[in-house]
């Protein structure tokens, strides 16, 4: 997760980071991209069940029932090592989560021991009766995920009336005083409309947009003719850098953000250094505490039947579930080489990764990836744009 206000626009900075401390249980939301220990930030699919079946969907989740999800006493029990263990966030996702009934239940629970609850929804179901639930339990963040305007979004989520369904859920987040943001993933459907996205974010106050690269798992497996080019992929950052520094210049308070292309760090930084921005240095220092990708360090993934994985998109390996042993075991043995690998993957690398002088700051990207086009989690991230030239080769 790359923070463009953040870095670009200066408005957190390493003092910002300092003066909590850099520990995760200390450090607000903003800035746990920043922490020191690198406490994981949970992803629990807490259902697989979705309502809509969006074309690029990880969790390749349909509209019916799946036998198996951990049950209410096992998620409560889940939750407990979580919050002993010093997660800092929890985040519900699924599936569409909030077709979970007792989800309410186990954010509360979550809060109680200190652990953050956020969501991740396609919004269709944010009632104005969710909404009040939702901002009484004190979520501390609604991704709402839209992929395009209107028709263009209702394409990806395979279901006509997505759209305006999701507009209703931000209005009634927005309406109880609830924090919200935009989640869209760029591919060749949509990212030559990033201009409309950024007048959509501003005319409905939109205060946060995460903007997410392609990653070839679920249903995305099949979508990589679907995936920008890598001169695609520089101009959508470079035009996502332009509006975000357009907002910052006329005062409006939005945090933009890219995720799952670590690579965006690099880029950003080698922009500022031509720009001979005066925040330049401070933006590589908070680079390198980032750290880059966090899979299997600062990022997991509990599924819906309670396996354990390096984060949400490899499904497909599994550390161990929390049916038998807890979490916070599961997440520290080292005993599965993929688990070791991930956590000091720098003498596995190969080709392009293995000698890149951004390594300490992308910490080489995407290893799911590497594994969905090379076969070999070690080989080099596909979707890293940047030249041989920029990565010191």
């Amino acid at each position: 997760m790359i923070g463009i206000t953040k870095l670009y626009c200066g408005t957190a900075t390493t003092g910002d980071a300092l003066r909590y401390g850099r520990r995760s249980k200390d450090l607000p939301t903003n800035l746990l991209q920043y922490s020191l220990d690198k406490k994981p930030i949970v992803v629990w699919n807490s259902t697989r069940r979705c309502n809509l079946k969006c074309i690029h969907c990880y969790a390749d989740s349909d509209n019916k029932p799946y036998p198996n999800e951990l049950t209410f006493d096992e998620a409560q029990t889940m939750i407990r090592d979580l919050g002993a263990f010093g997660a800092p966030v929890l985040l519900f996702s699924g599936g569409e989560p909030l077709i979970r009934e007792d989800m309410y239940e186990h954010a509360a629970l979550a809060k109680s021991l200190g652990i953050r609850p956020v969501i991740s929804t396609n919004g269709t179901l944010i009632t104005e009766k969710a909404a009040q639930r939702i901002k009484d339990i004190d979520f501390g963040y609604v991704g709402i995920s839209l992929d395009g305007i209107g028709e263009r979004n209702d394409f990806f989520r395979g279901k006509t009336g997505a759209f305006e369904a999701a507009m209703r859920g931000f209005d009634n987040c927005v309406a109880v005083g609830q924090k919200c943001g935009l989640r869209l993933t760029l591919t060749q459907h949509n990212y030559k409309e990033l201009n409309g996205i950024f007048d959509f974010i501003e005319e409905h106050k939109i205060p946060r947009a995460c903007f997410y690269h392609l990653v070839y798992t679920g249903r995305g497996s099949a979508m990589t003719d679907d995936d920008l080019t890598h001169e695609e992929s520089r101009k959508a950052v470079d035009l996502i850098i332009d509006h975000t520094a357009d907002f910052h210049r006329r005062g409006l308070e939005v945090d933009i953000l890219t995720v799952d292309n670590h690579c965006d760090g690099p880029y950003l930084y080698m922009r500022m250094l031509r720009e001979c921005s005066p925040r330049a240095a401070e933006a590589l220092q908070l680079l390198q505490w980032n750290g880059g990708n966090s899979s299997g360090i600062g990022i997991a993934d509990v599924d819906n039947e309670g396996n354990v994985h390096a984060d949400q998109f490899w499904w497909h390996h599994s550390f161990g579930n929390v049916r038998k042993r807890p979490f916070s075991e599961i997440w520290m043995d080292t005993s599965d080489p993929l688990m070791a690998g991930l956590k000091n993957r720098k003498p596995l690398l190969t080709g392009r990764c293995a000698k890149c002088k951004w390594l300490d700051i992308c910490n080489a990207n995407f290893r799911v990836r590497a594994l969905a086009i090379h076969n070999d989690p070690w080989a080099p991230d596909p979707a890293c744009y940047l030249t041989d030239e920029e990565i010191g080769i």
